[in-house]
């Protein structure tokens, strides 16, 4: 099997399973009890918190536990809203985000916000300059994506971060999913608020998550409850799952060093394949994009057409972001960057890891030459 597939999810680290199971049988107290059992679960939730924050640089009283991308997301831009709109009600975003942040933006507009959301040029970027045209005096939050979860564009978040110096009322909120353990950000320098990772996109398990929370910004939170997370986010915390996330955090940032040249070389040999074949557009741009990220379309075949085309082969790819992908609609993000619509209904996501080698990138580049001729075979006739 050659799992391609990876900005969907990422396979859990044997470490990562062992771990959670350790916890759970032998530290399985609930976290907020006075006992000697809860104290042990407390003791190894700080230390998990503790380490994610020493891997990210920051302080430990900076770093929420949640359940994953989406609930950071929502509680970033919710909390933000809701915590500041006394001084003003306008956000800024963009056409590429994630869906969890467009549709929290959609919600916002349903309560009185102003959004703006900025239209990326060809290559699915968003300038600097951009940004800055639409800052406004009552403008509260900037979010946008580092790296680009359908296409890898990177996105300048330290040039904007800078910028954002000027207006202090304005809180920069990243969303980090796809970067971290692949595309380093320093959270400081970059001058951001709020930044989102996930731990079932670096080999932790799926319910685990994280959101930065710098030192003074302040949220409303989205649940109400036991005051958990620094009252930030009620309910009891997931031990276990938080154990694990940090010993995944730990493990991709030590094989970035050794593994991230094979995992470039592999995406490199990639695009190198496809792009010999003519019935094939790449819409990743070659420069100032992720690492592990290659989008491209087949002309005239659906990408679902595609994509089990090429699972037959044992091959595991995807068309967008695995969560829009079964509503079967053209990319959003593609669209925003002018591709054409039937480009973007037919448009194919391949993702790496550091597991996977350049001899599965020459595998694959046969097996997808090999689809296309058999596929646009079918559609001619």
């Amino acid at each position: 099997m050659i799992y391609f597939d990876n900005s969907a999810t990422t396979k859990p680290y044997k470490e990562v399973l062992n771990s959670f199971l350790k916890v759970s049988e032998d530290f399985f107290g609930n976290p907020s009890s006075l006992h000697r059992i809860g104290g042990q679960a407390e003791k190894l939730l700080q230390q998990a918190r503790s380490q994610v924050a020493k891997l990210l640089k920051v302080k430990e009283t900076e770093i929420l536990f949640t359940s994953g991308g989406t609930e950071s997301n929502n509680l970033a831009v919710k909390g933000v809203a809701l915590a500041h709109r006394e001084r003003g009600r306008h956000i800024i975003t963009t056409a590429v985000e994630h869906a969890s942040v467009h549709n929290a933006m959609m919600q916002l507009e349903t309560l009185g916000f102003e959004i703006t959301y900025i239209h990326p040029d060809s290559f699915g970027f968003i300038s600097t300059e951009a940004v800055e045209k639409e800052m406004r005096d009552d403008t509260i939050l900037v979010s946008i994506i580092h790296v680009n979860n359908e296409v890898g564009t990177i996105q300048p978040i330290e040039e904007i971060g800078s910028m954002l110096k000027k207006y202090p009322k304005a809180i920069l909120h990243v969303d980090h999913v796809q970067g971290v353990g692949k595309v380093p950000i320093d959270f400081s320098n970059a001058g951001i608020h709020l930044c989102t990772i996930s731990g079932h996109k670096f080999h932790g398990l799926k319910g685990t998550g994280a959101l930065f929370v710098k030192e003074g910004i302040h949220l409303s939170p989205l649940f109400s409850g036991g005051n958990q997370e620094w009252k930030q986010r009620s309910g009891t915390e997931n031990v276990a799952g938080m154990v694990a996330m940090s010993k995944a955090l730990r493990m991709t940032l030590e094989q970035r060093n050794e593994k991230l040249n094979q995992m470039s070389a592999a995406l490199e040999r990639v695009r190198d394949g496809i792009y010999q074949i003519k019935e094939i557009t790449i819409h990743t741009p070659h420069e100032n994009s992720a690492p592990h990220i290659l989008n491209f379309s087949v002309k005239g075949i659906k990408a679902e057409t595609f994509v089990h085309a090429l699972e037959e082969k044992d091959i595991y790819v995807s068309t967008t972001s695995a969560c829009s992908s079964k509503k079967k609609a053209a990319s959003k993000t593609l669209l925003a960057m002018g591709v054409p619509a039937d480009e973007a209904e037919s448009a194919i996501r391949i993702s790496l890891s550091y597991s996977n080698t350049v001899e599965e990138a020459e595998q694959t580049v046969k097996a997808i030459a090999e689809a296309v001729k058999q596929l646009s075979e079918v559609v001619k006739k």
